[in-house]
Formats: structure tokens, sequence, C-alpha cells
């Protein structure tokens, strides 16, 4: 299991040592283990930490998230909850994110940035996942991956309005995708909170959820290259079909021209 001293974990979680510190004293967050004067975090806390990011971007105070963490650890064990929390709350990419100045993405994506266009091309990358604003022209890229495909798509030529919409496009199948496995798991995992109840009833939970992580990405991955596959054939199938019939109605005459 990871250590972290109290500036490493703050970085990890994205969080600041200010806030590590308003959550302990909230009882929001375990205290570290001391060695000496040192205060040593592990992954349990890092889980933690994620948590209750995830439930402040929802919108839920720290008040509301501190009844809620108090409500679930007096019916059940800590260890059990910190050890969900940790399947619940990990990254399921193992993508680090980068960081990039606007002068930086503008010429990525080789745009001018002094055009009237380029405000509102950094809109966009951030409405459709690849970027998100931290202020003073500075942008965090979650994905590092998602911002490479979509450099490489404008550099073989594809507008960079078509690249975000078809971000979009694919992030809202994906979103079904994953919206599907998670109903499986809902119904054949009974990941309900009536049966959230033992140690072993979690454990088993936290255990379910691990096991679905690869074959979600693996089903994914598999029938993508099966239907990429499929429609590269069909669509490269139908134009050479044509330029074929083309080439087969022009007249003996015409090909003497062309010899000509």
């Amino acid at each position: 299991m990871s250590v972290f001293r109290i500036d490493e974990l703050a970085h990890a979680a994205g969080s600041t040592v200010r806030n590590i510190r308003a959550y302990q004293d909230r009882g929001l967050l375990p205290p570290p283990r001391l060695q000496g004067r040192v205060g040593l975090y592990d992954e349990s806390h890092l889980a933690r930490l994620r948590l209750i990011g995830q439930l402040l971007g929802r919108g839920y105070t720290l008040a509301t998230i501190a009844e809620l963490i108090s409500a679930w650890e007096r019916g059940r064990n800590l260890s059990d909850l910190l050890g969900l929390e940790k399947v619940l709350t990990d990254p399921w990419s193992d993508e680090i994110p980068g960081h990039l100045d606007a002068a930086e993405l503008v010429k990525l994506f080789a745009v001018d940035p002094e055009s009237e266009d380029a405000p509102a091309l950094l809109r966009l990358a951030e409405e459709h996942g690849f970027l998100e604003a931290e202020g003073d022209d500075r942008y965090k890229v979650p994905s590092p991956r998602l911002l490479h495909v979509g450099t490489e798509l404008v550099a073989a030529g594809i507008p960079l309005p078509a690249v975000f919409e078809i971000a979009g496009r694919i992030r809202e199948d994906c979103a079904v995708i994953a919206r599907r496995f998670v109903d499986l798991a809902r119904v054949h995992g009974d990941l309900s909170a009536e049966r959230l109840v033992s140690g072993e009833q979690i454990a088993e939970a936290a255990t379910f959820v691990q096991r679905l992580r690869p074959l979600a990405q693996l089903a994914v991955e598999g029938l993508l290259a099966r239907c990429m596959e499929a429609e590269v054939r069909a669509a490269l199938g139908d134009e050479l079909a044509a330029a074929v019939a083309r080439d087969t109605r022009r007249t003996p005459e015409a090909a003497e021209g062309d010899e000509g």
C-alpha cells in the first residue's frame, strides 16, 4: 500500500494541504499514522479524499458529507467502508493528467491565436472533455490520450470543430455503454443499499466491481475492433466498387484519349 506525506497526498488527490487539514478537523478524514513527528497517509485516505471531492462536485456541503460518512460508519466497519470507497473512487485509467497553457494548445490544434474563433474553440475543447480550465490561461488535460487523438485527427486534415463534434458523440455512446455495465452490476451484483449491510457483503461488492473493471474495458475494445473492421471494409468496398463501375463505363475512345 502506498504511503504519502500530506503534500504528496494533496497532489495525488488533486486537493490542497489546507483542505486535508480542514477535512481532518471536521472528522471527514481519519488521522494519519504518526512516524515520529511526521504524519503518514495511505491509499484509504486517498480514497476518502476522492469520495469527498466527488460529493462536493455533486453539490453536497461539507456538513452533509460529514453526516453521510458518520451514518455509514456507525452501521458498518470503517475498514470495509474504506475498501469499498477505494474501489468506487479509484480511476479507471492509468493516465496521468497533463497541463498546458493557451499558447501551447492553439499550437497543438493549429489554431491562429489572433483568430476570433480561438476562444470559442478552447471553450468547445472544455465542453467535450479535452481540457479543464485552471485560470490564468492554464488548462488541465484529463486525458492526454484523448488530446493526442484530437491533434492527430487535425493533423490528418479533419477540421477541429468536426473533431470536437465526433468526440461529443463518442462520449455519449460511451456513457450508454457504461450505464449498461452499471445496470448489470446493480441487477446481478446486488449492489443495493439494503444489501450492503455486513462487512462480508461490502467486501463482496468491492470484489465484484474490481472484477467488472477490466471486463468492461476488454469487451468494448474487442467489440469496437470488430465493428471498425466491418465498417471500414463496407465503406471502402462501396468506394472501390463505385470506382470500378466508373472505369468499366468508360468508352474505348475516352480510354484512347487518355493514353494520348
